[in-house]
């Protein structure tokens, strides 16, 4: 094993470090992703495809993986810059886009493993789903829950579009929703969970949710245990489970 993983030994054996340096991770957004994407370089992961079209915002650094001087510059851009001071030989492809219902087919192909960090605020991320779920493409869908993570991999025979409401858009409460509810059902409510879903949805501006860094580096280690176990062809959880871990 290379000097630079030789840390990653007894868990991770040599062949496996270097399967995973292969495997061609597509990254949908920037932001949660942003530090999904140093969790996965620093473990090994090192072909990375990243795609967003936004600018990093103040507001952003309180969760996000960038710095007051990257305020105003391309968060592709930046998220680049910043893993290739961590390797500079690792592989990674950027795409400085919003993705569309016109463009997001010619993105996915030839990728391992998706993670959809994109906003709900169109069709596009269940749209990203069904093309990846067509092309046998696991995805991983990770939340920002505050003092809490949740992660769900849609499969190709499972997915989130069961979760829609007649004439509501889909969007980020219903997945919440539904992971409340279920844990409720089966015993373990997280009642501080459901206190502030409530009070976001009765805020008087719409407002994005409220999130903190704790859950993005929570978000950022589970999804990158799971992308490991994607890799190396071990099982993993797919919705209607869930991964959920809180330090509560």
């Amino acid at each position: 094993m290379e000097k630079r993983h030789e840390r990653n030994r007894l868990y991770i054996n040599k062949e496996d470090q270097e399967l995973i340096k292969k495997t061609h991770i597509l990254l949908a957004g920037a932001g949660i992703g942003s530090v999904i994407a140093e969790c996965l370089l620093r473990l090994g992961f090192e072909t990375l495809t990243i795609i967003d079209g936004d600018t990093v915002e103040l507001s952003n650094l309180n969760r996000q993986n960038y710095t007051e001087k990257d305020i105003s510059t391309d968060k592709a851009e930046a998220l680049k810059e910043r893993l290739l001071l961590i390797n500079s030989e690792a592989k990674i492809t950027i795409h400085n886009c919003f993705l569309t219902t016109d463009n997001v087919g010619q993105y996915i192909k030839d990728h391992k493993i998706a993670i959809n960090a994109l906003d709900f605020t169109s069709d596009v991320p269940l749209l990203f789903d069904s093309l990846c779920q067509k092309k046998n493409i696991p995805v991983l869908h990770p939340y920002n829950l505050g003092w809490a993570a949740l992660v769900l991999v849609i499969s190709k025979k499972s997915g989130l579009h069961i979760l829609e409401k007649q004439n509501e858009r889909f969007n980020e409460l219903n997945v919440v929703d539904y992971v409340s509810n279920y844990m409720r059902n089966s015993g373990n409510p997280q009642e501080w969970l459901e206190e502030i879903v409530d009070r976001y949805k009765k805020e008087k501006k719409k407002l994005p949710p409220p999130q903190l860094s704790v859950a993005s580096w929570q978000a950022a280690a589970v999804c990158t245990s799971i992308s490991f176990d994607i890799a190396t062809n071990k099982s993993v959880k797919t919705f209607p489970e869930f991964y959920f871990t809180t330090i509560g």
